[in-house]
């Protein structure tokens, strides 16, 4: 295998670790060298901040529906939340939330939290891998997709990505995740070259180019090799570093450092975007959610315990990260939403705890956020059983589709060609769309192209121009399974641009994926049939 190829085909993105208070970032981006220079333009764009509940949230000790109340109790006595204790909300009279979480119901008073019910998906699956895939990627149930949803959102605005980046148009990484783990939310269509470095010696050493001697063995040249890589990978690096030591924090409701996990990552996030990093997605995580036994202390009230201590601090670490935003004057352009695999059950177990369940609740916070609470209390029988849950009322997906509508500004044929598929819309946010199509048209530009086709969306027909450089071009499509239905160039073309129509006429409507190779390089891209 040549280097060049060894490089491109070791991982799906670079990874890149970068110390900030003692915590690991990892950058998802492609390693060239850096131009400095952006436009001022980019600095009006949204930023979304996910944080992932990871392990299952039990939602209905959450967001608490107190008309409900009494036969929530019989469900689970030895869990439920006393009616005295639970927190009650601005103008709403029959739904309050856990009593840890103080902060966010100032928020919710404030205006600046949406409490979205019912969140889940049909069929639901109740593994955590393949639920958190589903949510990640926004695929059915009974479908695999290789994409995440984010990573298709980038996919479509910087359609080069990732020849010609890091440029002067998107100087940063297009996405950040705060912790060791890259989440498949970020992958994007195509496979890129990259890297990971996974403590903060070796990232040391990247930034130095202090390395140990490679030994002199073919092993050894494509470690020089990786090593070059690496060095090129440092224009990301040290553009994190760079906003890293511009940025800073404002507010004083931020814990003591090291109490709170993800109070720690979110003032890190406040801290790199009043850098002025220009990166648009942030991801974050708390862990602990699967709470199957000891989700209340039982001898010191059930609003105590391990889910009330989750719930305390994502509570606080919100409330200090908006605040953060506030007194840096970024609110505006900064929100944040969280989601979780799945619920719980409504009975609970006898281990003081819940298990896996369906639909739960999602909340959005931010200034343009419209506030308040979309969807009602999920209705409780009487006779409520353990396999009985709670009935979706909000596909998670219309929530997606929904902020990339109204925050990311994406047309509906977009919206439709990176969600897969039509999912309805919500009204969750204020108008805030300020980035023109011109602005983004000029973005999408950014890199290298060296395939695209034209129209997208289509109807019967699209046209995908090419370049060659005299070798051997394969071009096929490939349906949003991973499937090739079709090749439209397998042979050695001339040096020069080239066209060739793609017939779509019997092909259902959708999205589909058109992947160049030319030698080593490849580039995959998505597309979309509306009808």
């Amino acid at each position: 295998m040549k280097r060049r190829d060894f490089l491109r085909t070791s991982a799906p993105f670079t990874v890149l670790p970068f110390m900030m208070n003692g915590t690991p970032l990892t950058a998802l981006g492609n390693p060239k060298i850096m131009n400095t220079l952006s436009r001022a333009f980019v600095n009006t764009d949204h930023v979304l901040v996910l944080i992932q509940m990871n392990g299952g949230n039990d939602g209905l000790n959450t967001v608490i529906p107190v008309d409900q109340y009494s036969n929530l109790s019989k469900a689970r006595s030895n869990i439920m939340i006393p009616i005295s204790k639970v927190l009650v909300l601005d103008g709403v009279d029959d739904t309050g939330l856990h009593p840890a979480m103080t902060h966010m119901r100032g928020m919710f008073d404030n205006g600046k939290l949406q409490i979205v019910q019912n969140v889940g998906y049909p069929n639901p699956n109740y593994s955590h891998f393949r639920s958190t895939d589903i949510w990640n990627t926004a695929s059915d149930s009974d479908e695999v997709l290789y994409s995440g949803w984010i990573g298709r959102y980038l996919s479509n605005e910087f359609p080069n990505f990732p020849d010609g980046f890091p440029n002067s148009d998107m100087p940063d990484p297009l996405a950040l995740q705060v912790g060791s783990v890259v989440s498949t939310v970020c992958q994007g269509v195509s496979v890129n070259m990259g890297m990971a470095i996974s403590n903060p010696t070796a990232y040391y050493a990247l930034l130095t180019g202090n390395y140990t001697s490679s030994p002199s063995t073919h092993a050894g040249k494509e470690l020089d090799y990786v090593r070059l890589v690496a060095e090129q990978s440092n224009a990301y690096g040290q553009a994190v570093k760079t906003a890293g030591e511009k940025g800073a924090n404002k507010s004083s409701k931020y814990p003591t450092e090291g109490t709170n996990r993800l109070a720690d990552q979110l003032k890190i996030v406040a801290q790199l975007i009043s850098g002025g990093l220009k990166t648009r997605i942030y991801v974050v995580n708390i862990n602990g959610f699967d709470t199957h036994a000891n989700q209340v202390d039982a001898t010191g009230g059930t609003e105590n315990g391990s889910h009330a201590t989750l719930l305390g601090w994502l509570s606080e670490a919100i409330d200090a990260f908006q605040d953060d935003l506030e007194q840096l004057g970024l609110d505006d352009r900064v929100m944040g939403m969280t989601y979780s695999e799945f619920g719980r059950r409504i009975v609970s177990n006898f281990s003081l705890g819940t298990d896996h369940g369906a639909a739960a609740p999602m909340f959005l916070f931010g200034k343009n956020v419209k506030g308040g609470i979309k969807g009602s209390n999920p209705s409780i029988s009487s006779t409520v059983t353990v396999n009985d849950n709670l009935p979706m009322e909000f596909d998670f997906r219309s929530v997606y589709a929904t902020l990339l509508k109204d925050w990311f500004c994406l047309e509906d044929t977009e919206v439709n060609s990176v969600m897969t598929k039509t999912h309805q819309q919500l009204d969750l946010l204020e108008d805030t769309c300020n980035t023109s199509s011109a602005q983004r048209a000029e973005l999408r530009k950014s890199g290298n192209a060296s395939v695209m086709n034209y129209p997208n969306p289509f109807v019967d027909q699209t046209t995908i121009r090419y370049e060659s450089d005299g070798g051997h071009i394969l071009i096929q499509i490939f349906n949003p399974q991973a499937q090739l239905i079709q090749t439209l160039v397998d042979d050695f073309i001339p040096e020069g641009e080239h066209e060739v129509i793609m017939d779509a006429t019997n092909l259902a409507k959708g999205t589909y994926y058109y992947r160049y190779q030319r030698g080593s390089y490849s580039q995959t891209k998505p597309m979309i049939k509306v009808r």
